[in-house]
């Protein structure tokens, strides 16, 4: 019977196949010479199969899958290699191939490691051999991350393709001045035009290409128009202000470079880039000023959605199933909050920090420049217990783009905060205002802060009283309840308000008592007795 014998050789880099008699040929005639030495079991040289500078870890090898072709029709009986590792350095795709190998009745030889696959004990000889050549492998590769993340530490430019505005010079970044000017006026143009399609656009008619460099082997490379994508990778690339990314570890370090921009001028562009909501299509553009800075008390986002309805739509901040927070109210409550700090005595505060809060003019500020601030500002913002507990940075670097002339904030408000050794804390009391009065509205819960509460709080009592004078006068319920045109259920609840006890309704319009106007009107309505009343309101 003559067994169809196959040869298959790799070799991972391309060093030394340049080379007379090189480490594919050495292989491909060992494999020969066992061939023949076999010639008595009747086994034939059928073909070599070569892979030069192809990496073991990775089936995309095209001599490799030709082989397995050519098995799969009955051509090749037995496959030879040198050494096992020479098939494959990765556990799971040799235990693919011997699946493959059995499939189609095929055997497996390595020529230096001597075993049978038709055995249990070869097998088993044959898996430790792969995974001390996986282990090899990986340990390899752990030692090259190890020196990268180490070269980055430290600042050293690692590899890869030169950025626009530096040239690579014994292997270290030079700052190409002709090419540097171009990456400046594409930072502060965007600034200007507030668009990275306008700004793609515009360095594509003014000239301005992307980097054009020579590979090791003298092969030219880039120097197209820069594509959108690109133009945001430019924009955001923090290599322009002297650092360098470890993307493994998400860190940056100084480089050994000279930065091209100032990091005011990067801060600037990211705000932008973070928050123009012109960059954004219809279909996605968020006003919401606090769109990825509100957490419930569980630490879950809040994200943006939007409903229509009646032919209106309505954005609304959604964490839980069922529960919404209207988004123009918390937005309105964070603004006067941040207002109202802004307008606050900071005399506690770093004088760095307050110098830089009082140059910022936020009651001239548009819609989307308050928005900007307040993202920049507000580190995150959780909403939990009818409370909004503000986390606000303290690096007063991030608030610099914010200061405009001359303008200083003379206001010292009393206000009361956390200040922190990392950052501020501010704690605001709101009340969820539930609109049921359809079902498209049950479940989002407009909010109010204590101002807002206590002018409804107000406005109910005025109600409630007129109520009472109006059943008083008349006697007939019925008869006010047509008149004032409201439900029978509505007019009892607002009747029962107007008997709560006075020593209640004093602490309720002074303030000593903060609860929401659903509350009250519930808590009134459930007792006429003064001293059930006391316990409901928690007196």
């Amino acid at each position: 019977m003559t067994i169809k014998c196959a040869i298959y050789t790799r070799k991972s880099t391309e060093h030394g196949l340049e080379q007379e008699f090189n480490s594919l040929q050495n292989q491909e005639e060992s494999c020969k010479a066992y061939i023949a030495s076999q010639a008595f079991n009747g086994w034939q040289y059928y073909k070599t199969y070569r892979d030069a500078a192809i990496s073991g870890g990775t089936m995309e090898r095209p001599a490799l899958k030709q082989m397995l072709d050519d098995m799969a029709h009955g051509l090749v009986n037995t496959v030879v290699v040198y050494k096992v590792d020479r098939l494959s350095r990765s556990i799971l795709d040799f235990h693919n191939m011997m699946k493959y190998f059995e499939k189609y009745g095929a055997n497996f030889v390595s020529i230096t490691q001597s075993f049978d696959t038709s055995t249990s004990m070869g097998k088993l000889t044959l898996n430790m051999l792969l995974s001390f050549a996986q282990f090899e492998r990986e340990v390899s590769s752990e030692r090259v991350r190890d020196k990268i993340r180490a070269s980055k530490a430290k600042g050293l430019w690692m590899g890869g393709a030169p950025r626009l505005g530096y040239d690579l010079i014994n292997k270290k970044l030079v700052v190409n001045p002709t090419e540097a000017e171009q990456v400046r006026h594409l930072f502060e143009k965007y600034l200007e035009l507030q668009s990275v399609n306008d700004l793609t656009e515009y360095a594509k008619q003014n000239g301005i290409f992307g980097k054009r460099w020579e590979t090791a082997k003298q092969q030219i490379r880039g120097g197209n128009p820069i594509a959108k994508m690109s133009m945001h990778r430019i924009l955001r690339d923090k290599i322009y202000i002297g650092q360098i990314e470890n993307k493994k570890e998400g860190t940056f370090a100084k480089g050994e470079h000279e930065p091209i921009i100032s990091t005011e001028l990067f801060n600037r562009v990211q705000i932008a880039l973070a928050n123009n909501t012109n960059n954004k299509s219809a279909s996605t553009r968020a006003p919401n000023i606090l769109t990825g800075k509100l957490f419930n008390h569980n630490g879950t986002k809040f994200i943006n959605q939007m409903t229509s309805g009646k032919g209106k739509r309505k954005i609304h901040y959604y964490a839980t199933k069922g529960f919404y927070l209207t988004a123009a109210c918390v937005d309105e409550i964070v603004i006067k909050t941040i207002t109202n700090f802004l307008n606050s005595d900071m005399s506690d505060l770093p004088i760095n920090l307050a110098t830089v809060l009082k140059r910022i003019d936020v009651t001239n500020m548009n819609f989307s420049e308050k928005r900007n601030l307040i993202q920049s500002l507000v580190e995150k913002i959780v909403y939990s217990q009818e409370q909004l507990i503000y986390t606000l940075t303290i690096d007063a670097q991030k608030l610099q783009p914010f200061i405009k002339g001359h303008y200083v904030n003379q206001n010292v408000e009393p206000m009361e905060y956390i200040i922190g050794d990392n950052s501020i804390t501010i704690t605001e009391k709101v009340f969820l205002r539930k609109y049921v009065n359809t079902v498209y509205d049950r479940g989002k819960n407009g909010v109010l802060n204590v101002t807002d509460n206590n002018h409804l709080i107000l406005k109910a009592f005025a109600t409630a009283w007129k109520y009472r004078e109006l059943y008083e006068q008349d006697g007939n319920v019925d008869n006010v309840i047509r008149s004032v045109r409201t439900s029978p259920r509505l007019f009892y609840k607002y009747l029962s308000l107007s008997y709560l006890s006075p020593s209640i309704v004093n602490k309720l319009l002074s303030g000593k008592i903060n609860m929401a106007v659903r509350d009250i009107l519930d808590r009134a309505s459930r007792s006429d007795d003064f001293e059930y009343q006391v316990k409901l309101f928690n007196l």
